[in-house]
């Protein structure tokens, strides 16, 4: 569990780095990098809950 709160956590911080530098300095790549990080920040949180889910379950 504690894993799942540190990677989403990291993820998001790192999605806030690439949009900070995006608007910084106007370079796509950065926008690009933070919404796959973004993307794989809401896949990491679904299998945490999807997790929690099936702990309640069983």
């Amino acid at each position: 569990m504690l894993l799942f709160r540190w990677a989403v956590l990291l993820l998001l911080l790192a999605a806030g780095v690439c949009f900070a530098l995006y608007i910084g300095t106007g370079q796509a790549r950065y926008r690009t990098w933070g919404l796959v990080i973004l993307k794989w920040t809401v896949l990491a949180a679904l299998g945490f809950f999807a997790v929690l889910a099936m702990e309640r379950l069983l």
